[in-house]
């Protein structure tokens, strides 16, 4: 039987990040890859764009727009796949597209010459609080990890019939339950109190090895997995 630490190391070997960063992009798969992690990680975006102050609307239109110019292999400030993480090669990327946009918006400005008032030049020039733009695109990164490996035990449990089960067992992921007791679960899966706490226990294995394997979709090897769960935690208790 495959032990947790055998199946996160399996789950690394064909991860989507280092199929981009190993063929920088340029075949078909690595574009498709590619593809899948930017929709993955639409919410990071736009939740780093409300940070900035735009509203939801216009976070997801101009997130759209980001997207559609990674997807077409623009230059985003030299972002360089073969280094670092996912997570910090999107944020990077986010960071010079705004960049861009606001030296093309200024440039448009100054050749029509709009005579702006030193109020409207306050405000042009007055920055959000980086670290807490930064950690809103991390809070939302963590819990689109999380989200993802619950869809992806949530369907393994529907594929073995198991719904019910997995719909009773989900409030104890994240952590004890303090509105629910293991005699509660018992009761409802119509089992023992020692079934119910065996069932919980590999439960929340199960969950641990999908947020790792999905972390491992983001990373450059399976050495900074840890690290970066260890992360994504402490930006879920800071927040």
């Amino acid at each position: 039987m495959a032990t947790d630490r055998t199946r996160e190391t399996d789950a690394f070997h064909t991860t989507r990040w280092t199929l981009v960063r190993n063929a920088r992009g340029d075949s078909a798969e690595a574009r498709q890859a590619l593809s899948e992690l930017c929709a993955a990680y639409y919410a990071p975006v736009v939740a780093f764009l409300r940070a900035r102050g735009r509203d939801e609307d216009a976070a997801r239109e101009q997130a759209h727009t980001f997207f559609e110019r990674v997807l077409a292999g623009s230059s985003l400030g030299g972002a360089d796949p073969a280094r670092g993480r996912f997570r910090s090669y999107l944020l990077g990327a986010v960071k010079h597209f705004l960049s861009d946009e606001g030296d093309r918006s200024n440039a448009e400005k100054r050749g029509s010459d709009t005579e702006r008032t030193s109020v409207e030049n306050a405000v042009a020039v007055a920055a959000p609080d980086t670290r807490a733009t930064e950690l809103a695109f991390d809070r939302q990164w963590a819990l689109t990890v999380i989200a993802r490996a619950l869809e992806v035990i949530a369907a393994e449990m529907r594929g073995t019939g198991k719904s019910a089960q997995f719909d009773a067992l989900k409030p104890w992921l994240p952590g004890e339950s303090a509105a629910l007791s293991q005699a509660d679960i018992a009761q409802t899966l119509g089992v023992s109190e020692g079934a119910a706490k065996v069932a919980i226990h590999r439960l929340r294995q199960r969950f641990r090895v999908t947020v790792k394997a999905e972390i491992a979709q983001t990373v450059r090897d399976a050495a900074d997995i840890e690290d970066e769960l260890r992360h994504l935690l402490a930006v879920l208790v800071a927040s």
